[in-house]
C-alpha cells in the first residue's frame, strides 16, 4: 500500500514538472526579442476599399436640467415648434422656452462593411448656446451622406465626458460638457453600394511618405507572393494585381498581408516641447562639432583622429606599420 501511494506520488510530481517546463518554455518563445522599429503594414498603410464614409445630420437633444439653449437661439425654438407641429400639437415658437432642449449636430462614421441593421457610434456636438449635454437624450435623427441620402437613424442618451459646475463665486469645468457620444446610438438603414471582393486591383496607400519605405514594403508583398504582384506607383502609393486564385475572395489575400513585418524608415526630427523644455531625438539624428553651455554645465562633442593599431602588429617590430585612422567622437561634460 505504501509502495503504490508512492509510485502514485512521483507520477504526479513528474507530470507536474513536465506541464510546468512545457509552460515555461511556451513563455519564453511568446518574450523572444523582436524588432523593436518593426510594425505590421496594416498599422502604416490603408488598402483601397476599407474606409469609412461620413455622415451627418441636425436633431434636438432634450432632458437637460437649465442647460440647453437661451431664448437667442430662434432656430431652436423654430425646430421645437415643426416637431411638435408633426405630432399633432400646434405651439408658437415666440412662446416656446428651450432651456431644457438644444439643438445639436450629430456626426458618424459609417464602414463601408456595414449592413443595414448593424450599429455605429455616433458623436452629438452642441450647435446654439447651451452650457451642456449632460443628462440629455438625442430624439430620431437621419443620418445622410454627401449624395443626401439617409443611410442611418441615431437616437438615445448621451455620455458625456466632461461637467461644469458654477457658484456665486467660482466656476469650475472638466473637458468639453457640449459634446457626447451615443456608442451604437445609431442603426444603419442603406449599406454602401460598394463590393470589396469585385475589385480588380488593390492600392496600398501607405502612411509614411518614404521611397525606401515604399520599395521595402514592395519587396516583401512581392517575395509573400511569390511573383512581381505588387510594384510602387509614387512615393506612398503601391499598387497590387490580384492572383487569378483569389480574384472574388480577397478576404485570405488581405489577412496575410496586413501582418507583413515593416521597418519604417524616415527623416531625421528633432521634437521641441516649448512648454517643458523637453528636446525629443530621433534615431537617426546625428550630433556634429558642438559646445553647449548652460549655468555650470558644459557639453562638448568633437571629433579627433587616432591611429587604429591591431594588436599583434604591436608585438611584432619589424610588422609595425601605420594603421589606418578613423575619426573617433568625444564627448565631454563637465
Amino acid at each position: 500500500m505504501n509502495m503504490s501511494h508512492f509510485v502514485k506520488t512521483l507520477l504526479s510530481r513528474t507530470v507536474s514538472v513536465m506541464v510546468f517546463a512545457i509552460i515555461l518554455s511556451a513563455g519564453m518563445t511568446a518574450l523572444r526579442p523582436v524588432d523593436a522599429s518593426a510594425a505590421r503594414l496594416k498599422d502604416i498603410a490603408s488598402f483601397s476599399g476599407v474606409r469609412t464614409n461620413e455622415l451627418v445630420g441636425y436633431g434636438l437633444v432634450v432632458g437637460l436640467a437649465g442647460t440647453g439653449d437661451g431664448s437667442s437661439s430662434t432656430f431652436t425654438m423654430r425646430s421645437m415648434a415643426n416637431m411638435l407641429e408633426k405630432m399633432g400639437v400646434e405651439a408658437d415658437p415666440t412662446k416656446l422656452k428651450p432651456k431644457n432642449v438644444a439643438a445639436v449636430m450629430v456626426t458618424a462614421k459609417l464602414p463601408v462593411s456595414a449592413k443595414p441593421g448593424s450599429s455605429i457610434d455616433v458623436t452629438v456636438s452642441s450647435l446654439g448656446d447651451s452650457k451642456s449635454l449632460l443628462g440629455g437624450i438625442l430624439l430620431v435623427t437621419p443620418l445622410k451622406g454627401l449624395d443626401g441620402r439617409v443611410y442611418a437613424v441615431a437616437q438615445g442618451s448621451l455620455t458625456i465626458g466632461g461637467f461644469t459646475a458654477a457658484g456665486e463665486a467660482a466656476t469650475a469645468q472638466k473637458n468639453i460638457p457640449t459634446v457626447g457620444r451615443i456608442p451604437n446610438g445609431a442603426n444603419v438603414e442603406r449599406g454602401v453600394p460598394f463590393k470589396f471582393n469585385n475589385q480588380e486591383k488593390m492600392t496600398v496607400n501607405l502612411t509614411i511618405r518614404d521611397f525606401g519605405t515604399t520599395m521595402q514594403v514592395v519587396n516583401k508583398i512581392n517575395a509573400s507572393m511569390g511573383g512581381d504582384f505588387a510594384s510602387a506607383r509614387d512615393i506612398s502609393t503601391i499598387e497590387l494585381e490580384l492572383p487569378d486564385n483569389f480574384r472574388g475572395n480577397m478576404v485570405p489575400l488581405m489577412a496575410s498581408l496586413e501582418n507583413i513585418d515593416i521597418s519604417p524608415d524616415g527623416k531625421a526630427k528633432v521634437i521641441v516641447d516649448e512648454k517643458t523644455g523637453t528636446v525629443v531625438l530621433g534615431q537617426d539624428v546625428r550630433l556634429s562639432k558642438v559646445a553647449v553651455a548652460h549655468g555650470n554645465l558644459q557639453i562638448v562633442i568633437s571629433e579627433s583622429e587616432d591611429v587604429s593599431q591591431p594588436v599583434r602588429f604591436l608585438t611584432d617590430r619589424r610588422l609595425s606599420l601605420r594603421g589606418p585612422i578613423f575619426p573617433l567622437t568625444n564627448r565631454t561634460i563637465s
